[in-house]
């Protein structure tokens, strides 16, 4: 039986009802103090001897209350705690001041195959460098990766400190989790998804978009490569996604490289990982790539056509068997990852010059999909364009806004060389810069985005085009915010950054 005893807190009062449990032989499992609380769990006690204590205990001078309870704090605390971390799919360990086990959960200890009270971190993780580094910084150290019983793991520590004297802490240990580089992986996708589920991210019911949602919810639920082709700007991110989205790995990562953006070696590292001291400047105890974060789970490389031959040659070999090695390193590692890629290049043209691998061009050409050019849609310009100028204002967080009928014949009859994308860029500058709630034709300004009037021969990059739609936007801005922090405020964004572009621009009263 379990009881609680309440009284007013004074000198001695504990000791004299605990002198009256102990004058009865009653054995004691527990006694917790929380004055003015005692807790007491006394197994032995019957309810006969409780009635006879309880009218002992009241004749102690300052006792409020006897009641019956069914757990006591302390237990009911553990049990929580247990409860918590067997709940946590992740290995967690408590180490004291000098890196000694106090606490393992399950995860932990089935993933040892022994209790683990006691043992030091450089034991446990057969790496005394790491248990030095640990009790050096003060259980303070970047994410870094470790070995346990030959599973790669990422360790993330963090400090335990405790009250001293109400104020000073003194560290008491550390608390040390322990991450499949997968797990990650769930969390980089989670923040980086930002948008609808599946299909219904893809706006529109054009004939084309109605076969290309039809083809698609075919192809993602094969578990196969896919290559994904179209113009620049129509959205062949958007339906990777929504691939990955209904397909059976859905539950797991959706992690993206842009092949363009990067110089080979850093794509090399980004994809694949690298090695402790794979070279100058590497993350202490390696790195796990893209293809580890997303086992189980979906890789999506854009712009395929631009990966340099030596990345084509290691795409094709994790292809061919699923293995790879990191960068500097020896081990082969293999992971269960489906592949999308996407381009807007010609791949068999470029297989037939010579710049792109014919083997790895099938490897990843096993399913395909055509998304259409936003010329091709038809109505769908419109609803896109209602779409974007809803997330514009809500963005920039001015009133809503809508477009005059008389924008209609000019958005429709554009060719928009840059797509999706190009339209949204428009339909955000219409937003920015007009005062009205309605937009007109002027507003709009297509032609200032050198794209109706100079066509698309004229347009050399997708970079120049973004630096004259950012110049003209900020030289229409300028005279109504005449401050880098005016037009900071205007769009939601750092002054330095207005500040650099103003500069960039040679806009006239810059900062």
């Amino acid at each position: 039986m379990r009881i609680h005893v309440t009284f007013i807190d004074r000198v001695g009062i504990t000791q004299e009802v605990l002198a009256l449990l102990g004058g009865r032989n009653l054995n004691l499992d527990a006694v917790e103090m929380v004055p003015p609380n005692v807790y007491i769990d006394a197994p032995t006690l019957s309810a006969e001897v409780l009635d006879e204590l309880r009218e002992a205990l009241f004749k102690v001078r300052g006792v409020q209350a006897v009641t019956i309870v069914d757990i006591l704090p302390g237990q009911r605390r553990r049990l929580q705690l247990d409860a918590l971390l067997a709940a946590m799919n992740d290995p967690v360990l408590a180490v004291d001041g000098q890196g000694r086990v106090l606490l393992a959960n399950p995860a932990l200890i089935e993933l040892c195959g022994q209790e683990l009270d006691g043992l030091g971190i450089g034991e446990l993780f057969d790496d005394p460098l790491l248990e030095q580094a640990l009790l050096d910084q003060g259980f303070r150290l970047p994410m870094r990766e470790v070995t346990l019983k030959g599973q790669a793991l990422l360790l993330d520590a963090q400090p335990i400190s405790e009250s001293l004297d109400g104020s000073a802490r003194q560290l008491a240990g550390g608390l040390l989790s322990l991450y499949a580089p997968n797990r990650i992986g769930e969390r980089l996708a989670a923040l980086h998804h930002d948008h609808a589920e599946g299909f219904d991210s893809l706006l529109g019911d054009s004939a084309p978009i109605r076969t290309l949602k039809s083809r698609a919810q075919r192809v993602a639920a094969l578990d196969a490569p896919l290559l994904i082709q179209g113009e620049t700007g129509t959205g062949k991110e958007l339906v990777a996604r929504a691939c990955h989205a209904i397909s059976t790995r859905r539950s797991s990562p959706f992690l993206a490289l842009n092949c363009a953006a990067l110089p080979e070696n850093l794509a090399e590292s980004e994809l694949f990982g690298y090695a402790p001291g794979a070279f100058t400047g590497a993350q202490r105890g390696g790195k796990p790539g893209l293809l580890e974060l997303a086992h189980q789970g979906t890789v999506f490389l854009d712009e395929i056509g631009e990966m340099s031959p030596y990345l084509q040659a290691k795409l094709l070999r994790f292809l061919s068997d699923g293995s790879f090695r990191r960068v500097g390193g020896e081990r082969e590692i293999r992971v269960n990852v489906r592949i999308l890629s996407a381009t807007h290049r010609d791949l068999e043209k470029m297989v037939g010059e010579g710049s792109f691998r014919e083997d790895l061009f099938y490897r990843l050409n096993v399913l395909n999909l055509e998304v259409p050019p936003l010329r091709e849609r038809g109505q769908d310009i419109l609803l896109l364009a209602r779409h974007f100028m809803q997330q514009a204002c809500a963005q920039i967080q001015r009133p809503p806004c809508r477009l005059a009928p008389d924008t209609y014949p000019a958005l429709l009859g554009n060719r928009w060389p840059g797509n999706v994308r190009q339209l949204q860029n428009v339909i955000f500058r219409a937003a920015a810069i007009c005062d009205s709630s309605l937009v007109q034709i002027d507003d709009l300004d297509i032609a200032g985005t050198a794209v109706a009037a100079q066509g698309e021969a004229q347009i050399d990059s997708l970079e120049a085009a973004v630096g004259r739609f950012e110049k003209a936007l900020l030289e229409d801005l300028y005279p109504s915010y005449p401050s880098t922090r005016q037009l900071a405020s205007r769009l939601h964004t750092s002054h330095s950054a207005i500040a650099m572009r103003l500069r960039k621009y040679g806009i006239p009263g810059k900062s």
